[in-house]
């Protein structure tokens, strides 16, 4: 029975470790976002920048298997999903400081 017990708890760990932790470390990874946005100057439509620009790039599969993972552009589609982060027509990306402050990201100094 015992054994059971730390079998179905190592178990639950793991699968919490599976599910928060890459929530977290997007999270985390977000002022860091904001700042590469504001390092480029990319504060409005007119001065919009491409991802590659930015410096944002999705790893290739020999990428994730050696080095750490990535967790700008996951951040980067949180931030586009929540308006913070706007795209030209052309497709360039751009921070909206107005829709910024309303978040508790803008609210402290990044």
């Amino acid at each position: 029975m015992d054994d059971v017990l730390v079998l179905f708890l190592v178990a639950v760990v793991l699968l919490a470790g599976i599910i928060v932790l890459p929530q977290f470390m997007v999270r985390r990874t977000i002022p860091s976002v904001i700042k590469i946005f504001r390092q480029h100057n990319a504060l409005g439509a007119r001065n919009a920048r491409t991802m590659e620009e930015l410096g944002f790039t999705f790893q290739t599969l020999m990428d994730k298997m050696w080095k750490p993972r990535d967790y700008k552009p996951r951040a980067l589609q949180l931030l586009i999903n929540a308006n913070i982060v706007q795209m030209t027509p052309e497709g360039k990306l751009y921070l909206s400081e107005e829709n910024l402050t309303a978040t508790k990201w803008g609210k402290r100094q990044i």
